[in-house]
């Protein structure tokens, strides 16, 4: 019987990438820079709790530039 995806307790870049609607290169960058810790087993690995204390650490900014984190103003995307 296959796991379900909330049962996993780490991800692939990719899987990571997917699940924040976001890039490969984007985690790959996250990571890099530090911004999302990561361990390498033969590849890059997120665990799972280290992805949701990411999004909790992170809510309330935008993470459009990783050099530049700043919080979101919601004036700014109303004016879009």
């Amino acid at each position: 019987m296959a796991k379900l995806e909330n049962e996993r307790l780490i991800y692939t870049v990719q899987e990571t990438a997917k699940i924040l609607h976001s890039s490969p290169n984007y985690i790959y960058e996250l990571v890099k820079k530090g911004k999302l810790k990561a361990v390498k087993l033969k590849s890059i690995r997120i665990l799972k709790s280290t992805l949701e204390n990411f999004l909790k650490e992170n809510e309330g900014n935008d993470l459009s530039d990783i050099d530049s984190i700043r919080k979101i103003s919601i004036y700014e995307d109303i004016e879009r």
